[in-house]
């Protein structure tokens, strides 16, 4: 947008945002004379001093705080978030009424008695300034509940206007989150103490309905259902500011994400969207809006608006300023300079930070997510926030209440420890039977599978509907295809973890279950609303051919999508997390197969459990024709993305079969190339040029006609083949071991083969920058890897730069071996997560870290709750073993990986969990060897 009048404020400093307290001037005491006993002599001149200002909290509660008279807003504001212990709170602001119908926001930077007339006798309250375009935004479970209660207040005085059906709609998920889940009588009694909607007695029956149909649901789920309801309709977040055309005409003028929207009583009519905006400005009571020569279009090139006094004129545009900032701007605008003599216009501007700065704050600051638990109120039983006065020593109960629901936990250092050791089995009791432990698998491979689905339905939603980059069609496709499946593993995730709490029972003391341990019935009941949502699997494959399609045709939406992946929270390849709920379906059964195998003949788990792998089984059978195809059309995409000078390498009809690295021999000698093998050609390729992560093509040969076979021994070249086409001979060698040339050599005979018996093959990429790129170096680059920096695998892969560096192809480069199709289809049903302690070579200490192991690579977290890995080790090419007398561990349950001279030593919690975390890596990647190499 461009320019609006006035001069930019600079941000307040970080310490006067979290209530630092500003410099008092010169003292007027008496020589020796202390502030308290001044209090003392003159309590009226003290009181003075001091001001009580209530605050109204979204809940409907009361808090007060203690503010001097002269005091700017940013204090009082600061207060308030520090009590309530909000995160993300510049998308909140105290308001008050200057009138019994206009509501004024509190402002940071001018004191409060300039602002309130009578401060002692007003009553603020708390509310959501800034509504974001999506609740995915909101980062923090407690921010979306503020915003479900300011959503609840919206619908009761009737700002939220919206159908009936609709109305009632929110109102029954609001009545979930309260009360919890429907009972008629009590839903009755309920509605007649507390409002809802404006007329409620006339949608009761309609509300109680839709309540009916919750059950299950946890508050947090319920917040999140209102925010995405509510968003879609036209009064969201909307205020009105009455004003009227230059024809006279009485409209309603509001400000939202996008720009200035019109209304005609509650229809909206227009939209200017900041884009199109050049300036907006006001003069007395006129309201003026300049529009872009080249976007007015049938408008004037200024449009007017008149409001019904001047102040309420400047309310108007102080809100359109401070929108404008908050959502278009990345930071705040540098300042201009004071006039000397004469400012002109008003020197007003939004001070806080921008929603950017605000999401990279919560995002890279660092800050602990303490998980804000929150119970219905029939059984409302945790931790609340403790006010300014409680001294920071005391640690309060589980079971404490505090004066208002709406203040979000603290912990103690303690309590924040135990928190990160929260699946440290020492402290409890362990069932010694592998039932216990597979259920264990599944309880910590769903925490990263919903953490896998937040990228998507949080951080990738946020990216794009902050730059506005992808259509709106396809943005409905996609998040109505994986956020139905993400609200559902949220609740399966807490009854998993109800139900293991139970298992391990109290930390001394028998257990408190009174049977045989169960699991079946939790998972029957998630694999059968699983195959309800089969329809949301099959569309992936659609969304993930129309994001390639977009990708393609926007470069704006390619651009955030490249931005997305250079993020730490995308620790793969975007579209490999759409593969992800596919992928977990065949991880279920993979699982559920295991665990009826451990069950005894007669087990009271047995019947649910063998139920609960047939719905599974079913589901999976239908899915993996699709799941196929999905999985060739990602590594299609991701190759497209890896290699340079070649075009069309995405079309149907084509099947990715192999990739990996051999040396191929050349008038210089054998120079290393990458080659990728499929259904109907081989590609060979060499590194790009120094500082990018892309492979130049540097040869296309077709499969049709196509012979290879073992070279003979007069080359001196071990494991060496050569591959014979009508336009060129080629002699390669597998640098690595024979089993890696017989490797090749079979995946080649076996497609010439196929591609022999096939109908025609699909049309060759073209290749138009192989004959005017300059070549590259061929000498391949070395290893250095640091055993105190494994954010990668070795340093040559850390200078990639633009893209991950954990991907297939650039280890298979840097490790001299090759992965299959098959192989990589294995590894994504295949996968583990929990804790284990990692010590390197020569360490004496061992560190316990939450490890992810995923698409060949252990990616190390601090606890499972973090968004993003710390470091990532690229698997392909190591040796797993158990540690040897010259290793010098003595500590039980250890596995060893090893690479050349690097060695790593992971210790696992269980038996069954070494045993696992053994099998899933070395069962992963046939380069993966049994015993240590050299």
């Amino acid at each position: 947008m461009g320019e609006i009048e006035g001069t930019y404020r600079v941000l307040q400093t970080p310490g006067t945002r979290l209530g630092a307290q500003s410099p008092t001037g010169v003292s007027t005491l008496e020589p020796g004379q202390g502030l308290l006993a001044a209090m003392a002599r003159n309590p009226t001149r003290a009181q003075e001093k001091h001001l009580q200002v209530r605050v109204k909290l979204l809940d409907g509660t009361v808090e007060t705080f203690d503010i001097e008279p002269k005091c700017q807003g940013n204090l009082l504001l600061t207060q308030v978030w520090m009590r309530l212990n909000l995160v993300e709170s510049d998308y909140f602001g105290l308001e008050f009424q200057n009138t019994p119908s206009c509501w004024i926001w509190l402002e940071p930077l001018k004191p409060i008695v300039r602002q309130v007339r009578r401060p002692k006798n007003t009553l603020l309250r708390l509310a959501v300034k800034f509504f974001p375009p999506d609740p995915g935004q909101l980062q923090e479970e407690y921010t979306r509940y503020l915003f479900a209660l300011q959503l609840k207040r919206d619908l009761v005085e009737g700002q939220l206007t919206c159908s009936d059906t609709t109305a009632a709609l929110l109102a029954s998920h609001l009545l979930q989150s309260e009360i919890g889940d429907y009972d008629e009588t009590l839903d009755r009694e309920h509605l007649k103490v507390n409002e809802y909607l404006p007329d409620q007695a006339l949608s009761l029956e309609k509300v109680l309905e839709f309540h009916r149909q919750h059950t299950g649901q946890t508050p947090a789920e319920s917040d999140f259902q209102v925010l995405e309801i509510a968003r879609k309709l036209d009064m969201y977040g909307v205020r009105f500011h009455v004003a009227s055309d230059r024809e006279g005409t009485e409209i309603n003028l509001a400000v939202s994400h996008r720009g200035v929207l019109v209304f005609q009583g509650t229809t909206k009519i227009n939209t200017f969207n900041w884009s199109k905006v050049r300036k907006l400005s006001f003069k007395r009571k006129r309201f003026l809006i300049k529009l872009h020569p080249e976007v007015h279009g049938p408008y004037q090139d200024t449009l007017e608006f008149l409001l019904g006094s001047r102040d309420g004129c400047k309310t108007f545009w102080k809100i359109c300023v401070e929108y404008h900032t908050f959502f278009r701007l990345l930071d705040q605008p540098k300042p201009k300079a004071k006039a000397v003599l004469f400012s002109r216009g008003s020197s007003f501007r939004y001070s806080g930070r921008t929603q950017k700065q605000l999401v990279d704050y919560v995002k890279d600051s660092g800050i602990k997510k303490i998980p804000y638990e929150r119970r219905h109120s029939k059984t409302r039983m945790s931790i609340r926030a403790l006010t300014v006065d409680v001294p920071k020593q005391v640690t309060l109960s589980p079971r404490e209440w505090s004066p208002s629901p709406l203040l979000s936990p603290v912990l103690s250092d303690a309590g924040r420890a135990r928190m990160d050791n929260n699946d440290e089995p020492t402290h409890k009791r362990l069932p010694t039977d592998h039932t216990y432990f597979i259920a264990k698998e599944i309880l910590t491979t769903e925490r990263t599978y919903l953490k896998d689905l937040e990228v998507l339905t949080v951080w990738f939603r946020s990216a794009v509907v902050k730059e506005d980059a992808m259509p709106e069609d396809l943005r409905t496709l996609l998040f109505s295809s994986i956020d139905p499946v993400y609200e559902l593993h949220r609740g399966f995730l807490r009854r998993l973890e109800q139900r293991l709490a139970l298992w391990e029972g109290p930390p001394s003391g028998t257990p408190t279950h009174g049977g045989p341990l169960r699991i079946g019935d939790i998972l029957l009941r998630n694999m059968q609303q699983l195959q309800e949502f089969s329809g949301c699997f099959q569309r992936h494959a659609e969304v993930l051919t129309a994001l390639d399609k977009a990708t393609r045709c926007s470069k704006k939406l390619e651009a955030v999508c490249k931005d997305f992946e250079l993020q730490k929270v995308c620790y793969l390849p975007l579209s490999a997390f759409l593969l992800k709920p596919a992928q977990r379906l065949a991880h279920y059964r993979l699982l559920l197969t295991r665990l009826c195998s451990q069950l005894p003949p007669g087990h009271p788990d047995l019947p649910d459990c063998q139920d609960a792998l047939i719905a599974t089984t079913e589901v999976t059978s239908a899915l993996k024709p699709s799941l196929v195809r999905l999985g060739n059309l990602q590594k299609l995409r991701e190759l497209q993305r890896n290699l340079a000078g070649i075009e069309g390498l995405v079309v149907p009809g084509r099947e990715f079969l192999r990739e990996g690295c051999l040396c191929q021999l050349t008038t210089k000698g054998l120079q290393a190339r990458m080659f990728f093998l499929f259904s109907d050609m081989l590609l060979y390729t060499s590194r790009g040029f120094p500082g990018t992560s892309r492979f130049q093509v540097r040869g296309l040969l077709p499969l049709h006609g196509m012979l290879v076979e073992e070279s003979r021994q007069e080359w001196s070249v071990p494991h060496c083949f050569t591959i014979y086409t009508a336009q060129k001979t080629v002699l390669v060698a597998a640098s690595s071991t024979r089993l890696e040339m017989e490797k090749w050599l079979g995946d080649l005979s076996s497609a010439i083969e196929a591609a022999k018996k096939g109908g025609p093959s699909p049309a060759l990429p073209t290749s138009p920058a192989c004959a005017r790129t300059p070549r590259p170096t061929d000498e391949a680059a070395t290893e250095q890897e640091s055993e105190d920096d494994i954010q990668v695998a070795h340093g040559s892969l850390e200078g990639l730069g633009q893209h991950r560096a954990n991907t297939t192809l650039h280890v298979c480069w840097f490790r001299n071996t090759s992965v299959s199709r098959a192989e990589l289809s294995a590894a994504a049903e295949n996968q583990l997560s929990g804790y284990l302690l990692r010590k390197f070579k020569n360490s004496s200490g061992w560190q316990k870290l939450w490890v992810v192991f995923t698409n060949f690579c252990l990616f190390f977290y601090k606890t499972h709750q973090d968004d993003y890995p710390l470091a990532s080790l690229p698997l392909l090419g190591y040796s797993i073993s158990r540690p040897e007398e010259v290793d010098s561990v003595h500590e039980e349950r250890v596995f060893k990986l090893q690479f050349k001279s690097h060695v790593y030593y992971f210790r696992a919690e269980s038996e069954y969990a070494l045993e696992r975390w053994m099998e899933v890596i070395s069962g992963q990647a046939a380069s993966l060897e049994g015993s240590p190499s050299g």
